[in-house]
């Protein structure tokens, strides 16, 4: 079914619903419309291509928060087996924010963990909207030092706009849990691999975010705030949300120039959310090739070139 869409794909949106009634009105019906169609569907491909080829930061922002975008639920039973998730962090509670649990993708034993938000109102309450709370956090290492036990690769998927900033939160000690998180992942033994599928905000998305290869999905965003709270700070009017997500650098290209991620993960034409079988098979083809590469390496060598890649960035000579 053709959605409502975004402001800037009303011209894609029209277009389908059009070749939608035709197909519809031929249904039942002597009257063929197949040169009408194709005609449109000929246009609609070149509309895509004009739109989606040419996207601001800001327009790539409103893609990575899309409803319809995959979470990391749906990547788990699209490109893994097995799933076996673990609850609790076993000081206070279980945050659904922050999913965990052991997982098979192919013929690897992987542990997997990653934000999850909900579809509809009850689906965002009880994830918080991926806003995951310090119990998240330590959830999420209690699974990775499992993982380390077993000599298990670690797979990451970020999908938050920041963690928890609640009076709770705040005081079950946030700020430590990532910072807990930050310490423990950098000297982690096993193979870790972090893929941004949809928004990276903030300390929320480096709490699980410390890994051997950094990837970021080509609608995704990955930055230290969001566009609208920068743009509070520096200009007093969350309006300049687009000028902010020009000057934060936060899409993939800029990422990788400045040394932030390693690897841009191609999406369909449009976003993951329209092409989940594409997307999904993209995740799990650079998963499989990265795990490749990083189970040659001993875990003595896995944490000095983890510990020296996070070192670098930043650094630069006059």
């Amino acid at each position: 079914m053709v959605g409502t869409g975004l402001d800037f794909e009303k011209p894609i949106i029209e277009l389908e619903k059009k070749i939608e009634e035709l197909k519809s009105f031929t249904k039942g019906q002597k009257l063929e419309f197949k040169d009408e169609i194709k005609k449109f569907e000929q246009k609609l491909e070149k509309v895509k291509h004009d739109i989606f080829e040419k996207l601001t930061p800001w327009q790539r922002v409103q893609i990575a928060r899309h409803p319809k975008r995959p979470y990391t639920l749906d990547y788990i039973a699209a490109i893994m087996t097995d799933f076996v998730e673990i609850h609790g962090d076993r000081l206070f509670a279980d945050d659904k924010a922050l999913i965990t649990g052991f997982a098979k993708i192919d013929s690897h034993d992987i542990l997997v963990l990653g934000h999850q938000k909900g579809r509809d109102t009850k689906g965002n309450l009880m994830r918080n909207f991926g806003s995951a709370h310090p119990e998240g956090y330590r959830k999420a290492m209690r699974a990775m030092k499992l993982a380390e036990k077993f000599g298990l690769p670690v797979i990451a998927f970020v999908d938050t706009p920041g963690a928890y900033p609640g009076i709770g939160a705040e005081e079950r000690g946030q700020a430590e849990a990532i910072a807990c998180n930050l310490a423990e992942m950098a000297r982690l033994k096993v193979p870790i691999i972090v893929i941004v599928i949809g928004e990276g905000g903030s300390g929320g998305a480096l709490g699980i975010g410390v890994g051997d290869r950094v990837m970021v999905l080509e609608n995704a965003y990955y930055s230290v705030i969001s566009p609208e709270g920068c743009a509070a700070i520096l200009w007093k009017d969350r309006l300049k949300a687009p000028q902010a997500a020009e000057v934060l650098k936060l899409t993939g290209p800029d990422l990788l120039e400045l040394g932030v991620i390693d690897e841009v993960i191609k999406e369909p034409l449009g976003g993951a959310h329209r092409g989940v079988v594409e997307i999904a098979n993209n995740i799990k083809e650079t998963i499989l090739r990265n795990l490749k590469e990083l189970n040659k390496l001993t875990p003595i060598e896995l944490v000095k070139a983890r510990y020296d890649k996070f070192r670098k960035m930043g650094v630069f000579e006059e």
